[in-house]
């Protein structure tokens, strides 16, 4: 993960004052070999050293992280355990970041079983833990895809002005339907249960959790296996290859830079209010796939490539989310001091930056 992080980035990270509420304490990160996980272990690291605030960090994962006594040595503890078990951490736990999930859409799609049960039991196993624990606090990583078919559509008139507030764009409260016959729902379906595990630990035994449903994240830390379309759109900028789309690109996305995720998910845990769901998404962002690919080949490509159509009739072996018109509101975050500072254009080139130095 090395120089995933620069460090004039930092104070677009954090606000330095508010991060005094983490002195001493220790903070447990699961998924810390993943890509949030590992950048937001990094982050905390980089604070911890930087502003004399000695927050412990505790790394769980299930397979060790890549160069880790080189890029983690400010991390004391390592654990290396399969969260659908109970968890054994033998010290002290103050807060907890819950990273840890299946990613790939072809895993959901032909292993929704064990995509399921990984965001279930493993939540449940995080909620004991942090029970036993006694934590000040816990954030867990949901998605936007627990929204589903949602009949708010966005306005044609798009979000520009920080205090307004967006009619009819999705704010936490406006779930809508998922397809139960679809396995490819076992990721937002398990999301959604794990989210009111969350919510029934913090009302049946007062733990204190909040829920971060993110956005569409990306930038420097992606590795570069990664298979989703925005990634797909950065190697046919790097290897000069047209962008083939598979959909008709109709689907919305959201999305953010991971420096601001970051940021906001570390917003949620330090100001966030027990029991609280927070959109964390730049609404500036947001844009159908076409518009993306358009963007890439336009943008980022200069020109040099050009966005063509190969849409399969059985497209569904693909993986893909069923297409959805999502507009996700951040407002609620932003009413604790978040604001994202990064554009598209620096998501693409910070990843592909990022990609070149590896």
């Amino acid at each position: 993960m090395a120089d995933v992080l620069i460090k004039a980035d930092y104070n677009n990270i954090f606000d330095r004052n508010q991060f005094e509420k983490l002195k001493d304490s220790s903070v447990l990160i699961t998924g810390a070999s993943g890509f949030i996980g590992s950048i937001l272990l990094k982050t905390l690291g980089e604070i911890s050293l930087r502003e004399k605030l000695n927050i412990n960090l505790i790394a769980l994962s299930r397979r060790p992280i890549k160069n880790e006594k080189k890029e983690h040595d400010f991390c004391v503890r390592r654990f290396y355990e399969d969260i659908k078990k109970p968890i054994e951490i033998s010290c002290e736990v103050d807060y907890i970041i819950h990273c840890a999930s299946v990613t790939d859409s072809l895993t959901m799609k032909n292993n929704p079983v064990e995509t399921f049960l990984t965001c279930v039991e493993g939540t449940k196993n995080l909620l004991e833990l942090a029970r036993d624990k006694k934590v000040k606090g816990l954030v867990f990583l949901s998605s936007m895809e627990v929204y589903g078919i949602n009949a708010q559509n966005p306005l044609s008139t798009y979000y520009s002005n920080p205090n307004e507030y967006i009619e009819r764009s999705v704010t936490e409260d406006m779930l809508g339907y998922l397809d139960l016959q679809n396995p490819r729902t076992s990721y937002p379906e398990g999301k959604r249960a794990a989210e009111f595990l969350c919510r029934a630990f913090y009302s049946e035994f007062g733990v204190p959790v909040r829920i971060a449903r993110l956005a569409q994240t990306f930038g420097p830390g992606v590795p570069p296996s990664d298979g989703r379309v925005f990634s797909q759109f950065a190697k046919s900028v790097i290897n000069n290859t047209d962008i083939v789309l598979h959909t008709d690109g109709s689907s919305e996305g959201n999305y953010c830079h991971i420096y601001d995720t970051v940021s906001g998910i570390l917003t949620i845990l330090i100001k966030g209010i027990d029991g609280e769901t927070y959109n964390v998404a730049n609404e500036e962002l947001h844009m159908t796939i076409k518009q993306m690919a358009e963007f890439v080949a336009e943008d980022i490509a200069a020109g040099r490539i050009k966005v063509v159509y190969d849409i399969p009739e059985d497209k569904e072996k693909y993986g893909y989310p069923p297409p959805v018109k999502l507009f996700m509101n951040s407002q609620k975050l932003r009413f604790l001091g978040w604001n994202p500072k990064y554009n598209m254009r620096d998501m693409y080139n910070h990843m592909i930056e990022y990609w070149n130095r590896i």
